[in-house]
């Protein structure tokens, strides 16, 4: 094989760089796929600290090519406590970014200009003369031989020694967008849609997003002598699959990476889900037949031949590399029936347990009859989204049910709403100049600026109104439910701070005081450094923290994920089937969420209003399992496990 997965123990990897390798069947970059992105960025970093060293020793200097977005940020904090604590020293290095907007000043919080500066050279003992980041601010008529000039900075360096990559969902690296040519050099571009779109949050809005920038063009980064390319979250796992596995082309611009002769990309499990050894590994080699991936194959095979579970015959799966399984299993006919049971026991109406019942066969327990449920939803929000369907089953089926929002989502509120908001007030208090000083806050606040602490207190207030409003409709006592205010989102920006002993602490005594015996909280995974990711860490290590403790020996974690995926049947541990009827309430409840509506900053590629996501997901679940075999039903909420 080309590449590697690493997923346990990753203090004990050997990180070897790319070298020589053998081309696979389907696979054409080398790459290797970690647990997680946290322990990836660690490897990365160290083999950037070792390059800078080596350098040192021999008295050159380090030239690193160096990329800003979500990707490189846990690099460059662990470049910084490196710094800190173990004396690397970044005198002998030399820096050439990637990209930059244009036009943006470099004061402005979503240049790069201040993104590289806050995340690494603020914190580090480089020379100002060292560091070179494209001028956001440059003029039309000097553009052109302001790129010339780049691209000569570069050569007299020596060339680049390491270029770190993120990758854009358009295959672009840098802003080297489709259509972008194999020998192209520094210069302006226009930028895509889509990835306008996805800079649309860290500008609150994509009309602040501007449409050109200045980019390293591909030829300058294949002349880079060592490439190493960073990919995180499910929604890069379509890109990456077209990267590796596809021909290249200039509408893939990251494909042209396939010719460089030390590459590697450094991916997460999410990000590598879509590469053909992840998703059908079957189609590639032998394989060990663990449960998880029995269900996965079979569920592939009845939706690639648009048979039921049943239907499946013996050369159904010996045409589709699955001789293997078959030989293991007996019969398909054996094979067939084992997992056709194993989907149904997932679907229960009972999403607390079915009361004095056999619960052999169902996804939970039917005792205790009445639990105490602890919802976690990052926004106030994604509750009635991801699982409002579940949420209003179980008030009704009589359970102690607490719903928690672990931040006030304050950012997700537009400065249009939040001034409606205080238009209404103006009509109902004599406190005129408050109101008069609030709403000058608002109309002169600049572009992309931070709000006000008063500001921002307004537009908690208006999300948490708003959930109070759906909580109610639902049938929840107001005392059972709980606004956190997480510390770790209260920035008044879309960057936020690392979790802290205070968030833990918060989440830890909720849980305390609740003694659940089911927990829901969101397992959604497509941005690992996105909030809804920081607040699944804040609960995983509260529930480390706490496991010891009695009452955690009854309390089953059940994650649900957010507006924008689906856990794949074969990941489902229940699934808790809903009426149109409900659909309809779900529905509802969503509405009462009216800051969310029409205008969300946050609602990435898809038009599509959340309430809208989330009943085609839930109608796409259901359609699912009746092509496996299941009853028709309108929607479908889903649940994976996790164990502690």
């Amino acid at each position: 094989m080309v590449t590697d997965i690493y997923m346990y123990n990753p203090q004990e990897i050997v990180y070897k760089p790319a070298g020589q390798f053998e081309e696979t069947r389907f696979e054409k970059i080398h790459n290797i796929i970690f647990n997680n992105s946290l322990d990836a960025s660690k490897i990365v970093a160290k083999e950037i600290a070792d390059l800078i060293r080596q350098k040192s020793k021999e008295g050159k200097m380090c030239v690193l090519g160096l990329a800003t977005g979500s990707s490189p940020i846990k690099v460059y904090e662990e470049l910084v406590r490196l710094h800190k604590e173990e004396n690397l020293s970044f005198t002998n290095v030399i820096t050439f970014n990637l990209d930059e907007y244009l036009p943006i000043q470099p004061n402005d919080m979503q240049s790069y200009y201040y993104f590289m500066h806050d995340h690494l050279f603020n914190h580090v003992d480089i020379l100002p003369e060292n560091v070179h980041i494209p001028d956001g601010t440059i003029s039309s008529e000097e553009i052109y031989q302001y790129c010339i000039d780049y691209e000569l900075k570069i050569k007299e360096a020596g060339g680049l020694d390491f270029q770190l990559l993120g990758i854009g969902r358009t295959g672009h690296i840098g802003f080297n967008e489709p259509g972008s040519h194999q020998n192209s050099g520094t210069r302006s571009i226009t930028l895509n849609h889509i990835t306008r779109v996805d800079a649309a949050s860290s500008f609150l809005g994509i009309d602040n997003v501007p449409k050109r920038a200045i980019t390293m063009g591909v030829n300058t980064i294949q002349k880079a002598r060592r490439v190493v390319l960073l990919a995180w979250g499910v929604n890069k796992a379509k890109i990456i699959k077209e990267t590796i596995e596809g021909d290249i082309t200039s509408q893939v611009p990251a494909t042209y990476l396939q010719n460089h002769k030390n590459a590697t990309f450094i991916l997460d499990i999410e990000a590598s889900s879509e590469l053909t050894r992840i998703k059908t590994p079957w189609l590639v080699s032998s394989c060990v037949w663990k449960d998880e991936l029995k269900k996965k194959a079979v569920f592939w095979l009845s939706e690639k031949l648009q048979k039921s579970i049943l239907k499946l015959t013996d050369k159904d799966y010996n045409e589709h590399g699955m001789s293997g399984l078959l030989a293991e299993e007996g019969n398909a006919y054996d094979l067939n029936i084992k997992i056709f049971n194993k989907l149904q026991h997932t679907i229960t109406g009972w999403p607390g347990g079915k009361p004095k019942s056999d619960d052999t066969n169902r996804p939970e327990r039917a005792n205790p009859s009445k639990k105490r449920v602890l919802i976690f939803s990052p926004h106030p929000d994604d509750d009635v989204i991801s699982m409002g369907g579940t949420f209003d089953r179980l008030v009704e089926q009589g359970h102690e049910v607490h719903i928690a929002y672990q931040t006030s989502g304050n950012i997700a509120v537009t400065d249009e709403d939040a001034l409606k908001f205080v238009e209404v007030a103006a009509g109902l208090t004599s406190n005129a100049l408050a109101i008069k000083d609030m709403v000058g806050k608002i109309l002169t606040k600049k572009n992309n600026s931070i709000d006000s602490l008063e500001v921002r207190l307004l537009k908690g207030a208006i999300r948490k109104a708003e959930s109070l409003a759906a909580t109610r409709y639902l049938g929840l006592p107001d005392e059972n439910v709980h606004f956190l205010n997480l510390p770790f989102y209260e920035t008044g920006t879309v960057k936020k701070k690392n979790l802290s002993e205070e968030d833990i602490n918060i989440m830890s005594d909720l849980i305390t005081k609740v003694k659940p015996h089911q927990i829901y909280a969101a397992g959604d995974l497509a941005d690992p450094h996105g909030t809804h990711k920081v607040c699944l860490d804040a609960l995983f290590e509260s529930i480390e923290i706490l496991k010891e403790q009695a009452f955690m020996n009854d309390c089953w974690v059940w994650l649900y994920r957010g507006a924008w995926f689906e856990w794949e049947p074969y990941e489902i541990d229940m699934a808790v089937p809903m009426s149109p009827d409900q659909v309809i309430k779900k529905r509802h409840a969503i509405f009462f969420h009216q800051s969310q509506k029409d205008k969300v900053m946050f609602r990435g590629d898809d038009a599509r209003e959340f309430w809208v996501r989330a009943e085609d997901r839930n109608r796409l679940t259901a359609e699912k399992y009746h092509g496996l075999g299941m009853a028709d039903y309108a929607a479908i909420e889903a649940f994976k496990r996790y164990y502690f």
